[in-house]
């Protein structure tokens, strides 16, 4: 859990004391950019306030704190990116006419997979790069057909996967989206092909050139 002081009490957030642009950039400020792809508040700032609404935002507030959340250090804020793309196109024009060997400011990657929780977790614990994690889990094609799996049996003796987050194991589908899952929890992640196994597929196993992928993951324990 986050040792982190949180700005506002919960009776200033009961009250009329914050207000929703005061904590959505206090969320696109401190949040980690995967943290606000899951809640659906990335975006212009501006457009996310005019959508979004206070009691979401006060959620997604309590939670960040609950999970830890935060942006690591290096890590470009949401508010960052979305100016540089904004700079970007205003002046992708301009920038046909000039040398070509001009370099361009790198924007972070958009994350490239959807979770979609299916039975909440703990809502405490959640994994961080060097973690090592255990998970089951069903992975499937884009038209169903299951090409691995690795699932809790009553008739067989079975353990489930372990491997540690971020030392490039697995896809990095999974290194990313498990970080926003908590202990306990089980979720669907649908992955694109660049963060699974990309133009090369894996034939082995029935996956083809720049196939999505879609999993069943429950995060059993962290190590």
């Amino acid at each position: 859990m986050s040792s982190r002081e949180q700005p506002w009490s919960d009776a200033d957030l009961a009250g009329d004391a914050v207000s929703k642009k005061d904590l959505l950039t206090y969320l696109h400020t401190h949040a980690s950019n995967a943290f606000l792809v899951e809640k659906k508040l990335n975006g212009k700032l501006a457009t996310v306030a005019k959508n979004a609404k206070r009691p979401a935002l006060i959620s997604a507030y309590t939670d960040l704190f609950a999970s830890g959340s935060f942006r690591e250090e290096g890590e470009v804020p949401v508010e960052e990116m979305n100016k540089a793309s904004d700079t970007k196109s205003a002046t992708a024009d301009s920038e046909a006419d000039k040398d070509a060997t001009s370099a361009e400011t790198a924007v972070p990657e958009t994350p490239k997979f959807k979770k979609v929780t299916l039975r909440k977790g703990d809502k405490v614990n959640f994994p961080k790069k060097g973690d090592t994690v255990s998970v089951w889990y069903t992975g499937c094609l884009s038209n169903g057909k299951v090409f691995d799996s690795l699932v809790e049996s009553k008739k067989k003796k079975t353990r489930p996967l372990r491997f540690k987050i971020g030392a490039g194991k697995v896809i990095r589908g999974w290194d990313e989206g498990l970080r926003v899952m908590s202990v306990g929890e089980k979720a669907k992640l649908t992955i694109e092909s660049d963060w699974a196994y990309g133009s090369k597929g894996l034939v082995e196993a029935g996956i083809g050139k720049n196939e999505p992928l879609i999993f069943e993951v429950e995060l059993v324990s962290i190590q």
